[in-house]
This record gives C-alpha cells, structure tokens and sequence, in this order.
C-alpha cells in the first residue's frame, strides 16, 4: 500500500525508494558500463563485490595481515569500489566486509542526499483487482484458468523531492578529472590534439 502521512493525508515515497529508482535507472541506462556498475543489487550478495576488489588488488583472505604488509590498502580498496560503482560513489555505503577485517575504507560517504517525497496534495490510494492469465503449476492448471490478485494504485500524484550534493564529499569520492582546455589554448591547434 502506498505511504500515506495519517496528519496530512500526502503520499510519501521513502529516500530508499528514490534511491533505488536512481539506482535501476542508471543500471538500465548504462548496461554495466565502466565505472556505472550498481554495487546495492536484489538477489547479489555484497561481499561477491568486496571480493573482486580484492582480487583486483591482489589481496588474499587475512585482511589484517594484508593492512599489516601494504599501509595504504584501505585507500586502495575504496579507490577501487569508488571508481567501479556508481552507487557507492553517489550515495556512499557501508560495506561490511572490510569493516570487519579493521580496513578503514568500510564506509563511504556519498555526496548525494536525499529526502523523503511529499505529495504536493493530499492522496487518495486504490485498491484495484488484477488478474493474471500465467498459472504457475500443472495442479493450478486444471483447476483454474487465472489468478487474481490485487494491488494498490495512486491514480494522481504530483510529489516534491529535496536532494543535496556536498561539493566537498564528491571531491572525494571522485577521480581527478583533467583540465579542461580553455578555448584559447585550442584556436590554431592541430585537430587531433584539442
């Protein structure tokens, strides 16, 4: 069912939500493009993420005794989940196997911040019957021709949302971009080389 503010009777859609709308977005858009991989996926457990990282890095089970040998590995691990995670980059995480073997990289904090939504004007959620044709097992097969089934709708909702980005956390977070050329630095210039 729906959010609904009890006071007010405004829709709300939860910050997690509006995440994770973002996060399918750039997943679909982009199809696992460098550096716009979804690090927060249904069904992928974390750590198979945490442990290409490692791999990457050439980093074996102990860790601690890795920290020990290399100072700056937290650095590396992070760099490494910063640059190849859109999500992680955007919104932070906290990731947990690294927290675990006392490397300092186990959260990061995401430049990106957003709000709950609200719904501009008080909301009225629906209850609508669906029905659906696919039955599931040969049992269900002769004894029914379709499931239904119900779900909720809000048939109109214009919502607000407020986001925040820290221009100092997306340094962080972020890869060193090279300067751009100024256009006087290009007029004249060989083609190939602007």
């Amino acid at each position: 069912m729906p959010r609904v503010d009890p006071e007010t009777g405004c829709g709300l859609v939860t910050d997690v939500c509006l995440k994770r709308k973002i996060r399918n977005y750039i997943e679909d858009a982009k199809e696992d493009a460098e550096g716009y991989r979804i690090y927060i996926r249904d069904q992928v457990p974390l750590q198979r993420s945490d442990a290409e990282a490692l791999r990457y890095l050439g980093v074996d089970k102990d860790l601690k005794a890795a920290k020990k040998d290399d100072p700056a590995l937290d650095g590396k691990i992070r760099d490494f989940m910063c640059r190849n995670f859109y999500d992680i980059r955007t919104f932070g995480a906290v990731m947990t196997t690294f927290v675990k073997g006392a490397l300092n990289c186990g959260q990061v904090r995401g430049p990106v911040q957003l709000g709950f939504a609200r719904s501009i004007d008080p909301i009225l959620p629906q209850e609508v019957t669906i029905t659906r044709i696919a039955i599931t097992t040969e049992a269900d097969a002769e004894k029914k021709g379709t499931e239904m089934g119900r779900k909720y709708i809000v048939p109109y909702g214009l919502y607000r949302a407020e986001g925040f980005i820290s221009a100092n956390l997306a340094r962080k977070v972020t890869s060193p971009v090279s300067p751009r050329r100024t256009p006087a630095a290009s007029v004249g210039s060989d083609p190939e080389h602007v």
